[in-house]
């Protein structure tokens, strides 16, 4: 009998526990509980509540084995670049402070004084986001006096749940990459880094492969559950899980992992840290069985999401993504926004600032929901083509075909435009391709699977894929 396997896959605006199994020679997934993930405002930032969250990681753990199905396994990914800062009590020295909190902000202008940008991605792969773990980190050094000094232990999010499970610290590396504190030469901490920020070293334990067995829940965990299980660490990344459930068996091809961010890229051997590649600012990024994710984040489905809830609380009604994207496909304007630019990352409001930029660059503003809509998946189609060729260009590869997972590939419209856009073969699917990730490296990790070939063969086997075709170049 084929164990069942539990990812609990934690985004940045809800969370869910996907239960999985192999039967008949197909993976069998089926969510078992979903949750929100609300920020709030604590202390004057913008934070998430990690005792609720871990409430309803807890939550989801019980509704298995109410249904009969206790997991063997168990695995947690979430968004990267957030951590938590332990006392000596197992107490936080800061709140859990979200990136999209702007007490970031110049911090990266600090750090380039002491170390320039160039050597930092040289030294760590990793692209210049303002809200990346080494900014964060000195805001906590400048906004909380002794918060580092305090500390006695560095965790990202996904590691200080597992820590309140197993009652072991551990880091794993997909998510450890996006600190941008790793060496990419060593995979482990950038020690001379730390020195000149003056962040203390002895913060950072030892970082931890996806695969390893992490150890089984505390008793206290399975007092309150009523069951024991292992822990895993998946790729904890979402990112770097996702990839790993993309269905392509060649080296070469491309994919888009797509939902509140789109990360557009290809997996390489080794990391790409060239001046073209810096000066596009692609990043290096840590992934399953040491290999890399070679991507640049684009800003994605966040735009769509954000002028949802603009339109329904403006409209009072509801909007459903299949709605937007309806009115979407009868609607047609030439207009397009930049979707890299920064000015979109945490606005008031999403759609004045399209608005304005329309206004800006002289464009058509939309006349309709639909053709709002229209703009954000013209634009998207319109910034993948874009980063295709920049691809190319960097790998000095052509790519034919591009692989699109995650919830985003069930936007049939962007799919169609993308193809037409990159003029590439479009195979989207499966849209649970997080949840997948992180419930293959389980299999892989428990012996009942070989190994990622193995898993992504399974994938394509077990889940409708989706083909669109664009015209040859």
């Amino acid at each position: 009998m084929s164990n069942y396997y539990l990812a609990i896959d934690i985004g940045a605006s809800s969370g869910r526990h996907i239960l999985g199994s192999i039967e008949n020679g197909e993976i069998q997934i089926e969510e078992i509980h979903r949750f929100e993930n609300k920020l709030h405002q604590e202390d004057g930032y913008l934070c998430w509540d990690y005792s609720v969250l871990f409430d309803e990681i807890l939550e989801g753990l019980r509704k298995a084995k109410t249904m009969g199905k206790v997991p063997s396994y168990i695995g947690i990914d979430t968004w990267a670049v957030d951590f938590v800062l332990l006392d000596g009590e197992d107490g936080l020295t800061t709140p859990m402070i979200s990136y999209r909190d702007n007490r970031t902000k110049g911090l990266d202008e600090a750090v380039n004084r002491r170390i320039s940008y160039r050597e930092l991605y040289q030294r760590t792969g990793i692209q210049k986001q303002i809200f990346n773990s080494i900014y964060q980190l000195i805001a906590a050094k400048r906004d909380f006096e002794t918060a580092l000094d305090d500390a006695e232990a560095f965790l990202m999010v996904p590691d200080y749940f597992n820590y309140l499970l197993t009652g072991i610290q551990s880091v794993e590396y997909t998510n450890a990459t996006s600190t941008g504190i790793v060496s990419i030469a060593e995979n482990t901490w950038d020690d001379l880094l730390l020195e000149e920020l003056g962040i203390p070293r002895r913060l950072f334990g030892e970082i931890s492969q996806p695969g390893t067995i992490l150890g089984p829940l505390q008793d206290e965990i399975v007092e309150r559950i009523g069951y024991s299980a292992q822990v895993v660490l998946p790729a904890t990344h979402d990112t770097a899980s996702a990839i790993m459930a993309v269905p392509s068996l060649d080296e070469n091809d491309v994919y888009i992992s797509s939902g509140t961010w789109s990360l557009f890229g290809t997996e390489t051997k080794t990391p790409i840290v060239t001046e073209e590649a810096f000066r596009l600012n692609f990043t290096n990024e840590g992934g399953y069985g040491n290999r890399i994710c070679f991507l640049k984040n684009i800003m994605g489905m966040w735009l769509l999401q954000s002028i949802r809830r603009e339109l329904e609380e403006r409209d009072k009604t509801d909007y459903g993504f299949d709605q937007l994207a309806k009115l979407a496909m009868e609607s047609s304007i030439e207009s397009v926004i930049d979707c890299s630019d920064a000015r979109y990352f945490a606005p008031e409001s999403m759609i004045a600032e399209i608005l304005s930029y329309l206004d800006e660059t002289d464009q058509r503003k939309p006349a309709t929901v639909g053709e709002l809509a229209y703009i954000i998946y013209h634009s998207l189609a319109l910034s993948y083509a874009k980063t295709l060729r920049e691809l190319e260009s960097i790998t000095q590869l052509k790519y034919e075909k591009i692989y699109i997972v995650g919830g985003g590939a069930q936007a049939e419209l962007l799919n169609q435009l993308t193809a037409d856009k990159t003029k590439c073969t479009i195979f989207a699917g499966p849209v649970e391709a997080t949840a997948l990730g992180n419930l293959g490296v389980q299999m892989i990790a428990s012996g009942e699977l070989k190994d990622t070939l193995e898993f992504r063969k399974l994938i394509a086997k077990s889940f409708e894929i989706k083909v669109y075709k664009g015209e040859n170049r």
